[in-house]
């Protein structure tokens, strides 16, 4: 496992070379912070899951029932943010640093400032998505979208499935791919690394994943499984899932980028 130096001065960064087997150790050592932290790692889940039921709620209320498939995914697009308590956790389980509660929900002040632009990053990611989503349904199926009684009917067995599918793969696949490389490992350096910046969390996160695509598309590959699992378990499945996989970012991000000095 060698490493390379991605930044000379101030903000130095070794990004070591992982393998396919990684990944998994990720998700190993995510279930043993649960396991240590079960309290704080079940509220940060329960809360997660709670604002989705309010997403599909509101949704309704406001007839628009044809978004949620675009707004639930796309809401996981801003987990990372959300997640930053979680990171804590395991940061502080790392170095055998007690932690309460209070600990974990006061973890964005270690950065308060990065942390916010990766986030509003997320966000505008999110609304793209989102907006993406509206674009696609309007050429497809016109002023009058499906209601979310027609929903499946539409988007599996009329007519515009299968090119509304497979332009809706493609474009939300890129966006996707996009914002996980650029995020998939930069809001648990900034937790880690105070004086780091923003753009510089960034790019170390864009370098790994292009050093190590191989292993990182399967960590992406993961991270969508266990989300699509806890969805289709009407959201209660997020509850385990969302915080597995926030405890198992920051393994991502330790084994990827060399502890500074």
């Amino acid at each position: 496992m060698h490493s390379t130096i991605l930044f000379q001065g101030q903000h130095e960064v070794r990004i070591r070379t992982i393998t396919a087997e990684h990944p998994w150790n990720w998700l190993s050592s995510g279930w043993l912070d649960m396991c240590s932290e079960p309290g704080i790692s079940y509220l940060y889940g329960a809360a997660f899951t709670l604002v989705g039921f309010a997403l599909l709620i509101g949704l309704e209320s406001l007839d628009a029932g044809f978004l949620i498939l675009p707004l639930v995914f796309g809401f996981v697009l801003v987990g990372p943010a959300v997640a930053v308590g979680l990171y804590e956790v395991s940061r502080r389980l790392d170095q055998g640093i007690p932690m309460d509660l209070a600990d974990a929900l006061g973890a964005f002040r270690r950065n308060p400032g990065q942390i916010a632009l990766v986030g509003l990053f997320l966000l505008v990611a999110f609304v793209a998505w989102v907006r993406l989503a509206m674009l696609e349904f309007m050429l497809f199926f016109g002023s009058a979208p499906p209601s979310v009684d027609h929903l499946v009917d539409a988007l599996f067995l009329s007519s515009s499935a299968v090119p509304f599918l497979m332009v809706g793969v493609v474009t939300g696949a890129v966006l996707a791919a996009a914002t996980f490389a650029m995020t998939a490992i930069a809001i648990p350096m900034l937790v880690d690394r105070p004086e780091c910046d923003a753009m510089t969390a960034m790019l170390t996160s864009f370098e790994a994943v292009r050093r190590n695509w191989r292993p990182m598309t399967l960590w992406a590959f993961l991270i969508a499984f266990f989300t699509m699992f806890g969805l289709a378990l009407f959201f209660i499945g997020l509850v385990v899932t969302f915080p597995l996989i926030g405890h198992a970012s920051w393994h991502a991000y330790r084994d990827l980028v060399e502890r500074g000095h």
